[in-house]
């Protein structure tokens, strides 16, 4: 990894750890015995500030109703992928940069007692609030995983669908990632995601005009650059549907790809990691 690319990688670290503890520090100030005497923050987490184009607004009342507080605070997407997935019944799911868990535990919802959730995420700070969501929400179907998206800890072939929201965009190395999910995918798998995207005609140059890194702008591929890459990796029928603006030139978009399913005989042809991955569930993440 190059220096600008560590570097990058570290402010977004930093950016999402800092909104953790903000999370924090509003759940431990509204315990205080006295938390509750009149201020405007009173009993409750604050909410992190975002402008309207990201956050918890993008979800439904009454999924934000049906959540820890925390989680919904803890909001900083650009959609809600758990709304295009498609999620079914028993399903294995990853989430790529989980944050406070709140997609995570809306999928735990909809794939049910026989399903799994993962959530991912590189923060620290995030996954101690995503485990105490976790604990309040009594998901048992839920797993959260400390690692980066561009090595994701899980064995190949294991997962049935990838979300994640507003993440892929943060990363300084998208072709790894993209390599990534197609390998965890299982044949036949799928991914539904909510991304940050930008007009094909907009030069990395005019992107970072638009917005930082951090912020989720400057990093931004481009319509076409998303389908060249998830191309690449391997994926097919691929769809990038702008959703709502967040810059000029610059979207959420949902991006919907498959994993080709397995041929008779084809897990004989795989790496041997691959192939034994075949065979869910005898990695150390299932």
């Amino acid at each position: 990894m190059s220096d600008q690319s560590a570097d990058l990688r570290e402010a977004v670290r930093e950016r999402y750890a800092a909104a953790a503890v903000q999370v924090q520090e509003g759940v431990r100030s509204s315990s205080g015995a006295d938390a509750c005497s009149g201020g405007s923050a009173c009993c409750g987490p604050q909410a992190i500030a975002v402008d309207a184009n990201f956050g918890s607004t993008l979800y439904a009342a009454d999924e934000r109703e049906a959540l820890p507080a925390e989680a919904v605070a803890a909001s900083l997407g650009c959609g809600n992928p758990t709304a295009v997935a498609d999620l079914r019944e028993g399903e294995r799911v990853l989430d790529l940069g989980s944050g406070g868990g709140i997609d995570v535990l809306l999928s735990a919802r909809r794939v049910g007692p026989a399903g799994k959730v993962y959530g991912l995420d590189m923060t620290e700070e995030m996954l101690t609030v995503a485990l105490a969501n976790q604990k309040k929400a009594g998901a048992t179907n839920v797993e959260f995983l400390k690692g980066t998206i561009e090595a994701i800890p899980l064995p190949a072939n294991t997962i049935d669908v990838v979300i994640s929201n507003c993440v892929i965009n943060l990363s300084t190395d998208k072709p790894s990632v993209f390599a990534e999910m197609f390998r965890v995918v299982a044949p036949g798998g799928r991914i539904g995601i909510s991304d940050v995207v930008a007009d094909d005609e907009l030069t990395a140059a005019q992107r970072a005009e638009r917005g930082d890194h951090v912020g989720c702008i400057a990093g931004a591929l481009s319509f076409a650059e998303y389908r060249e890459g998830l191309a690449a990796a391997g994926f097919t029928d691929i769809e990038l549907t702008p959703a709502h603006a967040v810059a000029d030139g610059m979207h959420s978009a949902i991006v919907r790809a498959g994993k080709p399913a397995a041929t008779p005989g084809a897990a004989a042809h795989l790496p041997a990691a691959e192939a034994e991955g075949t065979s869910c569930c005898g990695g150390s993440g299932c």
